[in-house]
């Protein structure tokens, strides 16, 4: 895979006008505490098809030393069937070299626990080695089988790249493209069947047909492998050339799997890499010590800490599915990403984060394939474990399960990043809403995410996670607080509050009935005129006995299932 061989240095890495609420008196007040949402709905939803539950998931192992592999394994939580360290070098001669990373107490360890261990060869982009690796195939093949036996090992992973460069006539290409082929066929031939042969290739979302991606011969390299690991990553790189943008967005991630089964690979046969990274650009020329930064990978673990000493300002590009963060280093100051110093300017990252991340792992149980891949561990964060293998396998929140009538409702709006988990394995559907949550959810539809407000006026949520949100909420007037100054963060959330709300946002218009379609919500009730529209719109209806309920409190199934529906008009509505 386009390796971060030096992960810090050489990896190829409509404001709208809302109507305040209505003056309100003590009493109703008291009654209606929140500003904000859900309804519940009298209608009932199918199971979903069960999911497969138990897809293939390997890793590479290459940073951190050997005696940190266990632990590498450790933070992933059982989630890995095979772990790929780099135990295999081809030399510039083409022949094989057993790398000091190999330790035999770790193969036995994986053994001891399950999982296989299957080392990857690499050439690590040296052209001459690759090239002449694949010229004296038969005995580098042979070599290999001979160190799987020795030591134990389940098989190889081969990851040959850089053999072929952009621009190369084609009879050159297809050359060592077959014989890349053949190096396969001979690894099949030695190494016992029961043990892997795998082979990392580019993903090529475009079907190119030379330089790196056009390398690889998928249909060909299926007949011998028991997989290919597609390297869905590097949509953009470490070149002056490369796109400022996504390491691997969702439309260039799902075009790899779709390349692959339309070049006939089996879908059995296909897992897809994940990148556990991200790449750094600096916008305004170089650094003052004459570095251009285009491009430059980082691994996922240092973003964070960047934001926090830079101040840096998190975006998410929903057509994309790519996060990105952009900051400013001021005069006098620096930070470094490994040996690499930043000096004062503008910079942007394009990574992965946990939204990103579970967009893509949708995908293997919508197109039926093995499973997934990553490059690689040590670089992701800590959290990532907590979901990776629920979502993997489509089960996505562990308290809502395959049958759940809001199930579908919930991952939507999960996916659009409106209504996150309260862990990332737990939704708690049947939770109350407290009217924090319900301003940070709107906040979030309306792409007010990363606004800031231009005061603080609530004296109750100094410290409180939401703040923020609530602020910029109070000041597109979608809420106001119990009194002047306090607003009540942790209170629950009522359904006449809620359409009192989305009125005030959506200013729906209705049509003049006789009698209210509710026997417990009057007309001369406060929250009636607001509740009429939405009422008529399908968006929120009774219970079964007829009544409303105005004053029930909400629950978060019940907003995820209002959000879904009303989507579009969010959409329409929101920040452009």
């Amino acid at each position: 895979m386009k390796k971060i061989t030096d992960i810090y240095s050489k990896q190829h890495t409509r404001k709208t006008n809302h109507t305040d609420w209505k003056v309100l008196n003590m009493k109703q007040v008291k009654a209606l505490v929140p500003i904000l949402f859900i309804l519940f709905l009298n209608t009932s939803f199918l199971p979903s098809a069960p999911a497969q539950t138990d897809f293939f998931n390997m890793s590479y192992v290459y940073f951190g030393s050997p005696n940190s592999y266990s632990k590498q394994v450790d933070a992933t939580r059982g989630s890995l069937k095979v772990v790929s360290p780099n135990y295999f070098d081809i030399t510039p001669a083409g022949e094989l070299e057993i790398t000091w990373r190999l330790q035999t107490s770790f193969i036995d360890e994986m053994h001891r626990r399950g999982m296989k261990v299957v080392p990857f060869l690499a050439n690590h982009w040296d052209a001459t080695a690759g090239r002449n690796g694949l010229l004296h195939r038969e005995k580098l093949a042979q070599d290999i089988a001979a160190a799987v036996e020795r030591y134990k090992l389940d098989g190889v992973n081969v990851d040959i790249e850089g053999v072929s460069r952009s621009g190369e006539h084609s009879g050159y290409l297809r050359s060592y493209r077959d014989e890349h082929t053949d190096f396969i066929r001979l690894l099949r031939q030695y190494i016992p069947k029961h043990k892997e042969v795998s082979v990392a290739v580019a993903g090529n979302p475009s079907g190119w047909q030379t330089g790196w991606h056009g390398f690889y011969d998928y249909m060909e390299l299926a007949k011998y492998a028991d997989y290919l690991m597609l390297m869905a990553y590097d949509e953009s790189w470490e070149s002056p050339e490369s796109p400022i943008g996504p390491v691997s967005s969702l439309a260039f991630f799902e075009r790899s799997i779709l390349y692959a089964i339309q070049s006939g690979v089996p879908k059995e046969k296909i897992v897809v890499g994940l990148p556990f990274y991200g790449r750094m650009w600096k916008l305004d020329g170089p650094t003052l010590e004459g570095r251009n930064i285009t491009g430059l990978g980082l691994s996922s673990t240092r973003i964070a800490p960047l934001i926090r000493e830079f101040k840096g300002k998190s975006h998410y590009d929903k057509s994309k599915e790519s996060p990105y963060v952009t900051f400013t280093i001021p005069k006098n100051q620096h930070g470094f990403i490994g040996t690499t110093k930043l000096t004062e300017g503008q910079y942007v990252i394009w990574f992965e984060n946990e939204q990103s991340i579970k967009a893509k792992l949708q995908l293997i149980s919508k197109y039926g394939i093995k499973g997934t891949g990553s490059w690689a561990l040590f670089h992701e964060t800590p959290e990532t474990w907590e979901y990776y293998s629920h979502w993997l396998n489509g089960t996505y929140f562990k308290d809502v399960a395959l049958g759940h009538w809001g199930r579908e409702n919930i991952l939507s709006v999960s996916n659009r990043g409106w209504i996150t988990g309260t862990t990332s394995t737990t939704f708690s559907p049947n939770a109350t809403l407290t009217r924090a949550q319900g301003a940070l959810i709107l906040i979030r539809a309306l792409g007010y995410a990363q606004a800031f407000p231009k005061e603080f006026l609530f004296t109750d949520i100094k410290g409180h996670w939401a703040r923020r949100e609530i602020e910029v909420a109070r000041e597109l007037g979608m809420i106001h607080g119990l009194d002047l100054n306090r607003f009540g963060p942790d209170e629950p959330l009522t359904r006449e509050q809620l359409a009192t709300i989305l009125q005030n946002i959506f200013h729906f218009s209705s049509v003049e009935v006789k009698e209210s379609p509710f026997p417990d919500l009057g007309k001369e009730r406060w929250s009636y005129g607001s509740i009429l529209p939405i009422f008529q719109r399908g968006y929120i209806t009774g219970f079964d006995d007829g009544t409303f309920q105005p004053t029930a409190k909400s629950t978060r199934v019940q907003m995820a299932t209002l959000m879904e529906r009303m989507a579009e008009d969010f959409e329409n509505m929101g920040l452009k």
